[in-house]
């Protein structure tokens, strides 16, 4: 992987290979269950394909959207898919910080922080997040030698296997069950962009959006990652923490333009993933017979967190207001389709004017007003 903008703002290379250097080994399991796990992961991904085909009605009968590959794969091949996505999606960013790093006190500065050091952090993070994260619908994910994707440059479904083993353990939950409850809430994802063509490009632009409006000058973002970096470590004096306090790293360093665009953002990730845990619920007493106990107790894991350490780490990147889109999506999924049945919801993948504002995922009466009693008025 070659580095990005001239002389480069992140070593790539250095990202991933720090990331699988410090990335937790997996469960223990040999080779034999792994080929088991692997192969039982694979037909779990295709038979969730037309479960949740059938559940969404998204895809008329008799059409056939593009085609997305299916990848198991390993904790370090997860780290390498997101490496290339996270590359081609800040892309244009790094650029305009590259050109700005030329001359002044802030080029100064990131010279001497350097693209080496920009790389051990990066992969430090992406370390974390590789032993959580059980599946991923990877929406912009480049084709790399080891790692295909579909035709057009963009989407590929990963299964993370140690991953899915290690949670199935812990929660002492049946694994074929979790398995295909797992591949149920991941194909709905991969549902989304391959039945709803112009989602990718809009949610694409929105993200570009927002790393456009962002301080480019150098010195502008090292401050304010240093006032972020104070207020989540307590630094203010109590009773001052004024209206960043609370917020998560992402959420602070941004512009009054970026959080506007991260409404419509955050919007569109809670009506994404609040749908896809509609679906894997919804599908689930049909073919997982113990979908009850298994999100019982993977609601308990999600609110609970692994350690201190882990809650610290999950606030400061943002990942407590994932939990949130989950529970708050689900919520406006369910009100809709007890409202106006699952082809009334589907209305929401009409166009980039009928998805929910935020705050329409906190009050879905209201975007049934908007997009089906206006329509039929």
């Amino acid at each position: 992987m070659t580095s990005i903008g001239g002389a480069g703002m992140v070593d790539w290379n250095l990202a991933v290979a720090t990331a699988t250097r410090l990335v937790r080994p997996g469960p223990e399991i040999s080779r034999e269950e792994a080929r088991e796990v692997v192969a039982e992961l694979r037909r779990h991904a295709k038979a969730a394909e037309e479960h949740v085909r059938a559940f969404t009605r998204m895809i008329p009968e008799g059409s056939e959207p593009e085609d997305t590959p299916v990848l198991v794969v390993d904790r370090a091949g997860w780290i390498k898919a997101n490496v290339a996505g996270f590359r081609e999606l800040l892309r244009p960013l790094l650029d305009k910080m590259e050109e700005r790093r030329g001359g002044g006190a802030g080029g100064a500065v990131l010279g001497a922080v350097g693209s080496k050091v920009t790389g051990v952090e990066v992969g430090m993070l992406l370390s974390f997040l590789a032993s959580r994260v059980l599946g991923q619908y990877e929406t912009f994910a480049p084709a790399t030698r080891d790692l295909p994707a579909s035709a057009d440059g963009g989407g590929r479904l990963l299964l993370v296997a140690p991953n899915i083993v290690h949670v199935e353990r812990e929660l002492e939950v049946d694994p074929h069950d979790f398995r295909l409850w797992v591949a149920l809430h991941e194909e709905t994802h991969r549902t989304q962009f391959t039945a709803v063509p112009w989602l990718r490009d809009h949610l694409q632009g929105e993200i570009q959006s927002f790393l456009d409006e962002t301080d480019v000058d150098p010195m502008t973002v090292l401050e304010r990652l240093r006032e972020a970096a104070q207020s989540l470590a307590g630094g203010r004096p109590e009773g001052e923490e004024g209206e960043d306090g609370g917020r998560s790293l992402v959420e602070v360093v941004q512009t009054p333009a970026q959080r506007e665009i991260l409404g419509r953002l955050t919007a569109v990730m809670s009506l994404l993933e609040g749908h896809a845990d509609y679906v894997m619920d919804g599908v689930g007493p049909e073919v997982v017979s113990s979908v009850g106990e298994i999100r019982e107790k993977f609601q308990q894991r999600r609110a609970r967190g692994a350690s201190r350490l882990d809650q610290a780490l999950r606030k400061l990147l943002g990942l407590d207001a994932k939990l949130r889109q989950y529970r708050d999506g689900e919520r406006f999924v369910r009100a809709v389709v007890d409202e106006v049945g699952m082809d009334g919801f589907n209305r929401v993948w009409t166009s980039p004017n009928t998805l929910p504002t935020k705050a329409e995922i906190a009050g879905p009466a209201d975007w049934i007003a908007r997009v089906h009693r206006k329509a039929e008025s």
